[in-house]
């Protein structure tokens, strides 16, 4: 039901905007009632954001399994390999539904406005598989991931411009590495 919704909801976005559809409309296309629709989604941003709550602790995931690496490497490690894979999350895809998705996602001030609030999460959870929530593995945290962030919003900039993904591919591994080689000079405890 959680998905369904949600794709009706995402599917009358891309085609009108978000701000012009209304929650009973989404309803409607789900062939639900509005208050089942809030039960799984309390506000109409959570219909776009839900997509990211797979990778809110994903992060920390990584850090937690890495094995005999250091957290910064398996995380590195891990981001090198979503490159490869063109995973949607690091920016670097060309699939027509992912570029559809990201220009509704920061093409919509209140989808960008609520997803900040997705990364904080993100970041608490990295910080407590740094250093259960130390000062340090906060601020190591908050870095980590805005790198990524930043990684992947260059790759998606330079993919919506009409670069594809597989060009590209050589350069955003280089630059994943520059910028994984500058937080581990700064984040020597992580590295």
């Amino acid at each position: 039901m959680y998905a369904a919704i949600s794709e009706a909801a995402i599917a009358l976005f891309l085609e009108r905007g978000f701000d012009k559809v209304s929650v009973a409309e989404v309803a409607a296309a789900a062939e639900v009632s509005k208050p089942t629709l809030f039960r799984y989604f309390p506000a109409k941003e959570d219909l776009v954001l839900h997509r990211f709550a797979d990778h809110e602790d994903e992060a920390a995931r990584v850090v937690a399994a890495r094995g005999g690496r250091s957290p910064l490497r398996a995380l590195r490690d891990h981001f090198l390999v979503g490159l490869d894979r063109q995973d949607p999350v690091t920016g670097l895809s060309d699939d027509p539904a992912v570029l559809a998705f990201h220009r509704l996602l920061y093409g919509t001030p209140s989808l960008v406005g609520g997803l900040y609030a997705y990364q904080e999460r993100a970041e608490a959870a990295l910080a407590d598989a740094l250093g259960e929530g130390s000062l340090d593995a906060r601020l190591a945290a908050a870095q980590i991931l805005a790198a990524q962030r930043v990684l992947a919003l260059e790759n998606w900039r330079r993919v919506a411009a009409g670069e594809s993904a597989a060009a590209l591919l050589s350069r955003a591994r280089d630059e994943a590495e520059r910028a994984f080689d500058h937080l581990g000079a700064g984040l020597t405890r992580y590295a």
